[in-house]
């Protein structure tokens, strides 16, 4: 579905780790990595950590998400979204998405709280649960960001903290800045089937140099700094992602320029490819972004969603590898009984969508 390209100088600087021996939870190609991050982002920090779950979960700890805390999420999304919320003893609230972005759909979501949230001095609360909603956390589907301003203006109006789920859409830019930098923090990930990857890895993105500084703390086992003693101030995670990791996460970042311009050839050759179909469409990044194109996907008619678990046999039985979209998140057995919205539209995309081959060496040459 989307494979790593490695042609670049990721053999040498693993060999300089190796050679080094500067393998581990610290490294000069970590601080490297975090520079480069901000600088490709435009965010004022970057914190690197082990994968982008991670990330998320340390973006939700320091937003105050706390234990009984609702925080509103795509129901369609990774699971690892929702087992963020999960990690802080939160409670993920799904909410619906939207046909053009495939992702939170803003305007449904601010009719939603005004009947379903009470905006109180101690935050927003849900009416019918009684607990706090804190966050939300909208995801940037396959890399097509959502429509952040208009979130950020329900988030106003409810007093929320906007966190983007940034995993998929390193690349990818909203109205001119790199998503990231609307949310008070974000997380990417660097997995395997990212757009860069350091194998397994992730990161963490703000503007607030107060928060990055906790970020940092928190994530490498909250040690106070000395050169001997191993003084502890608080609970913290072993998040730290090795300088092996980062190395070949560096080698990547340098090519980042070409994959997605790779990947935004494939998407025009697929867009083109598809332009005279009936039944059938691509589905391209809408007009106030530009997205990476991290995975395509094909969205069929309604009248046709029955014929998708056939089309998904005969690809992949003749080589070609195709996947749905994610079950939706309420549909998993340990999330089944979350409070949710009427989700016509994400239930909607999970019948009709199709992710097709999207790694960024289909276009060379």
């Amino acid at each position: 579905m989307h494979e790593p390209s490695f042609a670049g100088n990721e053999w040498a600087y693993v060999k300089e780790c190796l050679d080094t021996g500067w393998v581990s939870s610290v490294g000069a190609f970590v601080d490297r990595l975090e520079a480069d991050l901000a600088n490709f982002t435009g965010v004022k920090r970057a914190i690197a950590v082990v994968n982008g779950t991670a990330a998320l979960h340390i973006c939700l700890i320091l937003a105050g998400v706390e234990a009984g805390d609702e925080v509103l999420i795509p129901a369609l999304t990774f699971v690892a979204t929702a087992n963020a919320v999960s990690y802080c003893g939160g409670v993920p609230h799904f909410v619906d998405s939207e046909l053009h972005t495939l992702g939170v759909d803003p305007k449904r979501l601010a009719v939603y709280l005004t009947e379903t949230a009470e905006v109180r001095d101690s935050g927003c609360y849900n009416r019918h649960t009684g607990r706090r909603i804190k966050a939300v956390v909208p995801m940037h589907t396959f890399g097509h960001p959502v429509d952040l301003d208009e979130l950020a203006a329900v988030c106003r109006q409810f007093r929320l903290e906007l966190i983007e789920d940034a995993a998929e859409s390193l690349g990818s830019y909203y109205k001119g800045s790199h998503t990231g930098n609307i949310g008070r923090l974000a997380a990417l990930s660097f997995n395997g089937n990212k757009i860069v990857t350091t194998g397994g890895g992730g990161a963490i993105l703000t503007n607030d140099e107060a928060l990055a500084a906790r970020a940092k703390h928190l994530t490498t086992t909250a040690k106070v700094p000395h050169r001997w003693e191993f003084n502890h101030d608080r609970i913290g995670y072993n998040y730290r992602l090795p300088n092996l990791n980062a190395a070949l996460g560096c080698a990547q970042l340098e090519q980042l320029p070409g994959f997605l311009a790779n990947k935004r050839r494939l998407a025009q050759s697929y867009a083109a490819a598809f332009a005279g179909a009936e039944g059938i469409r691509f589905i391209s990044e809408p007009g106030f972004a530009r997205s990476n194109y991290w995975l395509n996907a094909l969205l069929l008619d309604e009248e046709h969603s029955g014929q998708r678990d056939a089309l998904l046999a005969l690809t992949n039985d003749g080589g070609v590898m195709t996947r749905p979209a994610w079950n939706l998140m309420h549909r998993l057995p340990m999330f089944a009984g979350c409070p949710r919205m009427e989700l016509p539209v994400a239930e909607s995309l999970e019948r009709r969508l199709i992710n097709i081959p999207s790694s960024a060496r289909l276009a060379e040459g």
